[in-house]
């Protein structure tokens, strides 16, 4: 037995480096790719400091006491703690939150309310990152030749066109070449950093706090401005939280605090030794700490990370969708898996090619990643804040924290973040509006359709015809029975469906076994097959089915149906029809919503994906029966 205890450590930590290296290539990108502009904003632009030694030191220190507050502390070793059954992310939280109050209680739709708003904010950063990313990475052609200005653009758009195009390919096989990469370009991040740290050591006191509070003393409340430069080296941090379902959390912590975490903190000490050597780095501190020689490798290995960090926001753009889309907030939606092994390799492409078309507006309208930086920030401290909200939340209702602990811990943070995002306010006016604008309408439609899927669902139930009655009318009339199974879809799974009413009216027949099957999607990533389905024999050849599946999984019910051999219910798929009820929405002046969201909703209702598409259903085994509803 003691024999076997090394091999088994020796496997595990292999696994941990193994998970470790994935997470470095997919889960960092976004923050690793920071030190690219970071600094650089800090000193430059509408809102740029000073260049003097107490400056640089006091900017420095705030960057790396952010790091450590909101990435280490805040992110990695708090709020990664709430899980939901391993998965993480602003969707995870929302789910967490909405099972400890009451239904229709105000401090749950409050919260629910705050969670998407968030989650909406996610689409205005997933069109931000690609363009600042790959354009401060592109931009460092200006440093090596300033000749090659005029080629920024199109270089830059070109990338992103080409990672837009291959997505609907998937990124299994680049993806074995995301960790490596990544870990290169740490490694170059760190070793920059160090050399010019030996030349001038000086600059290791910015890791003394004092420093950031001098900043604000020298320069009293109008020093705030600088944390909208600040925050730039922390964007990427919800990453870290949201692709914990991908690699566990151990991996992200260790890869992070053994790693990654060093590598950042020791270039931006580096970046600011060289400032403090020559203030006319200024204008692009990170490309000007590498030797002449070096930079043209470094351009490409810094545009390379930098696609990489937009692939990691394009899958977590396809990640988000598709949770979305199950718990019930956004319309049926094309989506095609890319990888018969792993289930979040997922292509969307509607998300897809707004994405490019929202990434191509900002690079031609803003032009550089100094204007670019004027956008960004105001969607990402804003997500930051209803995080720590919905985490303390999570922390007194579920962990039974205590409340002074609670309340103590989220004022902290909220300090934090509230002072994050008040300094990048004055950005809104100088493009951060973008982001905001783009979550805000995300938050409409992903409200007007949860909204209306409960009217629709009530006006459905309204018009439901009692389940046990119209059994007892098929059994006291005989009605024409025919052989093989009918299966009819049911949103809610009472009463009878308008499909099995409409087929026997005008068809006058029933199978000889009809099943009402109802698909529900729940709050948790996976469901063991063991809960998955729920059989009710009622009688007369009528079955009532439940098909549970959880937010992450491909809601097929073929594959599902299998399931029912073990109760001793088979499915013969040439035998068995599958009868869907297609609606078609009639905005009306009713009680409900506003008309011109009644208007929205029946249009996303009409452009959803099919419900036979959707469900993995045989095509030649579908029949389609429509009916008009008034909302």
């Amino acid at each position: 037995m003691s024999a076997s205890l090394p091999h088994n450590d020796q496997a595990h930590n292999a696994k941990l480096h193994t998970l470790a290296l994935g997470a470095i290539g997919v889960v960092f990108g976004d923050i690793g790719t920071s030190p690219l502009y970071a600094l650089k904003e800090a000193f430059n632009g509408p809102h740029g400091a000073d260049i003097s030694p107490d400056n640089i030191l006091g900017v420095l220190s705030l960057m790396l006491w952010a790091l450590i507050l909101v990435v280490s502390l805040k992110y990695v070793i708090f709020i990664m703690r709430a899980d939901n059954k391993g998965e993480g992310g602003i969707m995870a939280l929302i789910a967490l939150t909405q099972r400890v109050f009451h239904a229709n209680s105000r401090r749950k739709w409050a919260l629910l309310t705050l969670g998407l708003f968030g989650a909406a904010l996610f689409y205005g950063d997933s069109m931000i990152t690609p363009a600042i990313s790959v354009l401060s990475a592109v931009e460092g052609l200006e440093v090596a030749a300033p000749a090659l200005h005029r080629f920024i653009i199109p270089i830059a758009l070109s990338v992103l066109v080409v990672l837009f195009v291959i997505q609907s390919q998937g990124t299994a096989s680049v993806g074995k070449l995301f960790g490596p990469v990544m870990v290169l370009w740490f490694g170059v991040l760190g070793l920059l950093g160090i050399v010019s740290i030996i030349e001038t050591p000086a600059v290791l006191v910015a890791f003394n706090p004092l420093y950031g509070a001098a900043y604000f003393q020298t320069h009293g409340i109008t020093g705030l401005v600088i944390l909208g430069a600040v925050v730039l080296a922390v964007t990427g941090g919800e990453a870290l939280y949201a692709d914990m379902g991908h690699f566990g959390k151990r991996p992200i912590r260790y890869a992070w605090l053994g790693f990654v975490f060093p590598a950042l903190v020791l270039n931006y000490l580096g970046q600011g030794a060289l400032l403090l050597r020559d203030a006319s780095a200024a204008k692009n501190p990170f490309y000007m700490l590498a030797p002449e020689w070096a930079l043209y490798p470094l351009i490409a290995l810094a545009t390379l990370a930098t696609v990489i960090a937009s692939q990691a926001v394009i899958s977590g753009a396809f990640s988000v969708t598709r949770q979305a889309n199950l718990l019930g907030y956004l319309p049926r939606m094309q989506v095609r898996h890319t990888s018969d092994q792993a289930i979040g390799q997922i292509y969307i492409p509607f998300i897809n090619w707004t994405l490019l078309v929202g990434v191509a507006i900002l690079i031609l309208g803003f032009q550089s990643s100094s204007n670019l930086a004027s956008a960004y920030g105001i969607a990402v401290t804003g997500t930051m804040a209803i995080d720590t909200i919905l985490a303390f939340t999570v922390a007194w209702a579920l962990w039974k924290w205590s409340l002074p602990a609670v309340i103590a811990g989220a004022t902290f943070f909220l300090v934090i973040d509230l002072a994050f995002f008040g300094a990048n306010v004055p950005k809104i006016v100088h493009g951060g509006w973008f982001p905001l604008v783009v979550g805000l309408l995300v938050f409409t439609l992903l409200t007007t359709w949860k909204r209306g899927r409960e009217l629709l669902f009530q006006r459905m139930k309204n018009d439901d015809i009692d389940l046990d009655s119209f059994i007892d009318g098929i059994t006291a009339f005989d009605h024409q029975r025919v052989s093989g199974t009918a299966i009819f879809l049911h949103a809610t799974g009472k009463g009878v469906p308008h499909a099995m009413l409409h087929n026997l009216s005008h068809n006058k027949v029933l199978h000889e076994r009809v099943v009402i099957l109802r698909a529900i999607t729940e709050e948790v990533p996976t469901i063991r097959n063991a809960e998955r389905i729920r059989l009710t024999e009622l009688r007369s050849g009528f079955y009532r089915l439940e098909i549970r599946f959880g937010f992450r999984e491909e809601p097929d019910i073929p594959k599902a149906l299998k399931l029912c051999d073990a109760l001793g219910m088979h499915f013969e798929m040439m035998e068995t029809s599958f009868f869907l009820s297609r609606e078609t929405l009639i905005p009306t002046k009713i009680a409900g919503m506003t008309l011109w969201r009644e208007n929205l909703f029946a249009a996303m209702a009409q452009n959803a994906e099919s419900a036979m598409r959707f469900f993995n259903l045989p095509v030649n085994r579908v029949v389609e029966l429509g009916t008009q509803i008034e909302i």
